[in-house]
C-alpha cells in the first residue's frame, strides 16, 4: 500500500485537477467522435440526393441506388449501412440542406455544397461542434418529429438548454412543444425545462458506447447493466450449454433496432434438435405482462430477420432474478400450431430447473460479493 505521508502537499489538488482533465478529454473525445459521424452522414446523404436527382425515373433509381449502396457498404464498412440507415441520412441532409462548417482560423464560414467538400470534414474534428453540436442519435430522434416547426423547436432548445439526448426523448415524448404553444407562462416552462432530472446525464463512456458510435466505428457491442446480472447471463450460459449438445451458443448481448429504438436480448442459441432460435432475456425485477410483451416483440422480429429457411420459429425464454423469486416462462405464442407447441415442451429444459439454477447461481454470486466486501 502506498506511504500517503512521503506525498506532498498538494498531492490532492493536483490528482482532482488530474481527474478533471481526464473527464474533459473524455467528454471531448466523445463529442469528436460524434461530430465527425454526423457530418459524414451529412455528407453521405448530400451525395445519395445529388445521385438520386441525376437519375430519369427518381424514385425508382434512388431505390436501386439505396439498395446497391446497402450492399457494397455493409460488406465493406459492417454494420450501420443498411438501406434504413441509408434512408436516414437522406432524410437528415434533406431536413438540414444548408450546413456551414468553419473552416478557417479567422472565422470564415463555406458552405457544404461541393462533392469535394468532405475535406473540409476530414480536416479537424473540433471546427464540427460548430454547427453539428448534437449527437447523431440526437438528430435521429429529431427526425422523427414531422412538423418542422415542431424539430426546429425541440432542435434550438436542445442546444440553448444543453438536454442530453435522454432530456431531449422526454421533452418530445412528453409533447413539450404542444403544450408550451398553450401554455399563458412560457417564460418558466422553458425555464423548468432547463433542470435536467436523474438519469438524463449521459457520461463520456456511455456516449461511446451508443449503438450508433459502436456501428460506425464498427467495434463490438457488449455491455452490461451490473457486475450481478452480467455474471448471471455468464453462469445460465455455462448451465444451458452443460445440459447436453442440443443447445448451441450463437451470440450474447444480441442488438436489434426497430425504428428509432435500440433493444439488446442477454442470450441467443440454437437449439438443434429443435431446429429454432432460443431467445433469453434476463429481468432483475419480478415477471411481469409487460416482459411477455416486449419478448413476442423479440420473437416477431427474430423469426422475420434472423430465422434462415428450413428452421422452425424461435422460442423465448423470460429468466427473472428477483430476490428470492426466481422464475423461468417460455414464451410459445408465437408458434404456428399446437402440436409443434408441444413438441418444444417435451424437448426444451424444464422450466422449475431453470429457475432453480438461476436463483442457486443469484445466491452464490451475492455471497461472494458480500464476501469480497467484508475482505476490503
Amino acid at each position: 500500500m502506498t506511504d500517503l505521508t512521503i506525498m506532498p502537499e498538494n498531492y490532492e489538488s493536483i490528482r482532482t485537477g488530474i481527474v478533471e482533465l481526464l473527464k474533459a478529454a473524455r467528454s471531448a473525445a466523445a463529442r469528436n467522435v460524434n461530430s465527425i459521424m454526423t457530418a459524414t452522414y451529412w455528407e453521405i446523404g448530400r451525395r445519395i440526393v445529388t445521385l438520386e436527382q441525376g437519375g430519369e425515373h427518381r424514385a425508382e433509381y434512388g431505390e436501386q441506388l439505396i439498395e446497391q449502396l446497402a450492399g457494397d457498404l455493409t460488406r465493406q464498412f459492417g454494420r450501420g449501412f443498411g438501406r434504413a440507415n441509408l434512408r436516414q441520412m437522406r432524410a437528415f441532409y434533406l431536413a438540414w440542406p444548408e450546413v456551414q462548417i468553419r473552416q478557417t482560423v479567422s472565422g470564415e464560414f463555406a458552405t457544404i455544397n461541393d462533392i469535394n467538400a468532405i475535406g473540409v470534414i476530414s480536416s479537424t474534428a473540433p471546427i464540427l461542434a460548430s454547427r453539428f453540436a448534437l449527437p447523431w442519435s440526437a438528430y435521429v430522434r429529431l427526425l422523427s418529429i414531422k412538423r418542422p416547426e415542431a424539430r426546429s423547436f425541440y432542435e434550438t432548445e436542445a442546444l440553448r438548454s444543453g438536454w442530453s439526448v435522454r432530456q431531449l426523448d422526454r421533452q418530445i415524448g412528453s409533447q413539450f412543444y404542444e403544450r408550451i404553444a398553450l401554455s399563458l407562462n412560457k417564460a418558466a416552462m422553458l425555464q423548468k425545462a432547463e433542470t435536467a432530472e436523474p438519469g438524463d446525464t449521459i457520461m463520456p463512456e456511455e456516449a461511446i458506447k451508443d449503438p450508433f458510435v459502436l456501428e460506425f466505428l464498427d467495434l463490438k457491442d457488449e455491455y452490461s447493466e451490473s457486475d450481478l446480472e452480467q455474471a448471471l447471463i455468464q453462469h445460465l450460459t455455462d448451465f444451458l450449454l452443460e445440459l447436453g449438445d442440443d443447445f448451441a451458443f450463437v451470440g450474447r448481448q444480441r442488438r436489434l433496432r426497430i425504428d428509432d429504438n435500440w433493444f439488446r436480448i442477454d442470450l441467443v442459441f440454437f437449439h438443434r434438435r429443435l431446429r429454432c432460435l432460443l431467445l433469453a432475456d434476463l429481468k432483475t425485477s419480478k415477471f411481469s405482462y409487460a416482459d411477455a410483451g416486449q419478448m413476442h416483440f423479440y420473437l416477431n422480429y427474430a423469426r422475420e430477420h434472423w430465422m434462415k429457411s428450413g428452421e422452425n420459429p424461435p422460442v423465448g425464454l423470460i429468466l427473472c432474478a428477483e430476490k428470492g423469486a426466481a422464475e423461468a416462462h417460455y414464451s410459445l405464442d408465437n408458434l404456428p400450431n399446437k402440436i409443434l407447441a408441444a413438441e418444444y415442451q417435451t424437448i426444451l429444459p424444464n422450466e422449475k430447473l431453470i429457475a432453480a439454477e438461476l436463483e442457486r447461481s443469484r445466491h452464490k454470486l451475492e455471497q461472494r460479493r458480500l464476501n469480497d466486501a467484508s475482505k476490503k
